[in-house]
């Protein structure tokens, strides 16, 4: 009797053997003898959720409790320390959403009005509070992810001033609705690199005081000569002509021949005189009538003209179309001469001719031969390789200067959003951040072959032409 129980497989002393043979059935039935394996099949099945199971593998227990016995033992002074980190995280987070509001509505606190007449509501996103941020967190350091801010950490406050510089000075940029990501982190990186205001040399101010003496120069000379003859001057404006200047030797140095303008009335004879080399006294004669044309002939701030100018790149032709009385039609005649001289210079690309369009803001926003152009301007058949628009924006369209009566848009160049245009706004009364957006615009052209557009926010001096009576057509 001892014998059989000493041999049988109940026997206390056998017990490590059947947890063996057991283990070896639920990895692998078919592992262990045919009668083990009926005698296992035999036994209750588990219960569970769905469906009855066989018993799982100790092994995979026992590995488990081998883990959980590695691991440390979490205290109370582990809990907060991990609870400290997931705050942090949090806050990390948060930080990246108050850099990208700033990318996306930057533009709506940025001092852009010269006579600083416009008065915004505040942009509750670029608020600490509106992130869960607050002034306590100013001196903490954080990743500043993909802001161009030449190094990988900085202090919440280093960040907002970092912002608050590039995004809400006299630049104010709108280039997040576009949809390319290469397009908006190019400008991120040109943007935020510099804080939105490069560094001028001394001998790059004096150019640009030079042409700013040059626009008011030829303007005063005119209002002293012909007091009350309409000219449609370019007073409260004049950093179009070192905006034109930088455009034209820019485009030059990246091997353009030729750039044809459009342009309407505003600032024309200025343009004429100080950016394509017009001599004044025939100007002059224009005023006193000692001119014939030949034709029906036309007014002297509608007539073309053409002439050279040296770049860096080289000789540039310069042609500025005449301009029809009716505002905008010009944009799509200046499109076509330069696909056509494009055409005939076997330019698929668009490098060696450069369209560049000046508009007025009210027109720019009302005018639908706006849209239509824009919408050929990436087709096939008509597209220049993008388009340089400059907005003389003097906030006031002939009469009308309160904006909930002048269009249902926040600005006058939310038109060029339908083709993703980057928009930059820019103060007329920092002519430097003017360069600075031209370089950015033609650069982006160059870079995108497409259509960029400058909102050069500036005001009109006088009324909307010189005999105006302002009692009458800017009344109180």
């Amino acid at each position: 009797m001892l014998e059989q129980w000493a041999t049988s497989h109940i026997a206390g002393g056998n017990a490590e053997y059947i947890e063996a043979l057991y283990e070896a059935y639920l990895q692998d039935p078919n592992a262990i003898a045919p009668q083990w394996r009926d005698y296992f099949d035999q036994l209750p099945l588990v219960p569970s959720d769905t469906h009855a199971m066989h018993d799982i593998p100790h092994s995979v227990l026992r590995e488990r409790f081998a883990r959980l016995s590695k691991m440390r033992v979490r205290t109370d002074a582990t809990v907060s320390q991990d609870m400290h980190a997931t705050e942090y995280e949090r806050k990390q987070v948060r930080v990246v959403q108050l850099i990208s509001a700033y990318r996306q509505r930057g533009h709506q606190q940025a001092a852009l009005d010269p006579l600083a007449l416009a008065v915004r509501p505040p942009v509750p996103d670029l608020d600490l509070t509106f992130h869960e941020l607050s002034d306590a967190d100013l001196d903490t350091t954080f990743q500043v992810g993909t802001a161009y801010l030449g190094r990988a950490e900085a202090t919440l406050a280093d960040i907002r001033e970092a912002l608050e510089r590039t995004y809400c000075g006299t630049v104010g940029a709108e280039f997040m609705h576009i949809v390319n990501t290469e397009e908006r982190h190019w400008i991120m990186s040109r943007m935020e690199s510099v804080r939105g205001a490069p560094e001028f040399s001394s001998d790059q101010r004096l150019e640009i005081l030079r042409q700013l003496n040059g626009a008011e120069g030829i303007e005063r000379s005119l209002g002293s000569k012909y007091p009350g003859t309409k000219r449609f001057g370019l007073e409260g404006g004049e950093s179009l002509i070192p905006m034109m200047s930088e455009a034209i030797q820019r485009v030059g140095g990246y091997g353009a021949k030729e750039i044809c303008i459009g342009m309407a009335h505003r600032g024309r004879l200025n343009v004429l005189v100080n950016i394509l080399g017009k001599n004044p006294v025939n100007l002059f004669d224009e005023f006193e009538g000692k001119v014939t044309y030949i034709g029906s002939g036309d007014v002297k701030y509608h007539q073309g003209f053409s002439s050279n100018m040296m770049t860096p790149g080289g000789e540039v032709h310069l042609a500025l179309a005449f301009n029809p009385s009716h505002l905008e039609i010009v944009s799509p005649v200046v499109e076509g001469s330069v696909r056509a001289r494009q055409d005939r210079r076997e330019d698929s690309i668009g490098k060696t001719v450069v369209p560049i369009v000046l508009h007025g803001d009210a027109a720019f926003a009302g005018q639908g031969v706006v849209m239509e152009t824009f919408q050929m301007s990436q087709t096939r058949a008509y597209r220049t390789g993008g388009t340089l628009h400059i907005i003389l924006n003097n906030q006031i369209g002939f009469t009308t200067s309160a904006p909930e009566d002048m269009r249902s848009t926040e600005y006058c160049t939310d038109i060029a959003k339908m083709v993703q245009a980057p928009i930059f706004h820019v103060n007329g009364d920092d002519p430097e951040a003017v360069v600075f957006v031209t370089q950015l615009a033609v650069d982006f052209r160059n870079q995108f072959n497409r259509d960029v557009v400058i909102d050069l926010v500036c005001y009109r001096r006088r009324g909307h032409n010189e005999a105006d009576e302002p009692s009458v057509t800017q009344p109180g």
